[in-house]
């Protein structure tokens, strides 16, 4: 999927030293819910996984490319989590390189990744969880016409205080 900054594009074997960097970041632990590192092995195997289809991993992970004369070079990373066909919906989480943020590649991913839920998997809705501190994502998926719809107070343990984090939800209306 391209769009006029990036392009999303499934794992590689090649994407491993990256994974295994954003997922082994203590500072990103509380938003995901890891409390412990994610081995090579592991990651390695969710790679070789990766082509399986979303309807039987309830999950896909794209890799968010910026788009260079130059080449591409990966910024981050875009996921949908808790598929649900049934009801049509699912989550969307998204982690771009703290030296590549406020750069529009968040934005341009998040939009490509709306029109694949809506457009191909036919979702009627997908959502996401944001912490209130979280003022640039809050930012990006109100511009991406989510709307805030609950309030988890004291939801999440960042080190020695507790955060309250958003549900946002975007329901397609056709």
């Amino acid at each position: 999927m391209k769009g006029e900054k990036v392009e999303l594009r499934a794992i590689e074997p090649g994407d491993i030293n990256l994974l295994y960097e954003w997922e082994n970041d203590k500072n990103q632990w509380h938003i995901s819910n890891t409390v412990a590192p994610f081995s090579r092995f592991v990651l390695e195997q969710y790679i070789m996984n990766s082509h399986l289809d979303i309807y039987s991993t309830k999950q896909l992970r794209l890799m968010i490319d910026k788009i260079s004369d130059s080449g591409n070079k990966t910024v981050g990373t875009i996921d949908l989590f808790d598929f649900d066909p049934n009801n049509k919906r699912a989550g969307i989480g998204i982690l771009i390189k703290k030296s590549e943020r406020k750069k529009g590649w968040a934005s341009d991913a998040l939009g490509l990744l709306i029109d694949y839920c809506f457009e191909v998997l036919h979702l009627h809705q997908v959502y996401c969880n944001i912490l209130e501190s979280n003022l640039a994502s809050l930012e990006l998926f109100k511009k991406h016409r989510f709307e805030i719809v609950g309030l988890k107070k004291e939801w999440i343990q960042a080190k020695d205080t507790w955060e309250n984090e958003y549900l946002l939800q975007r329901i397609n209306k056709v």
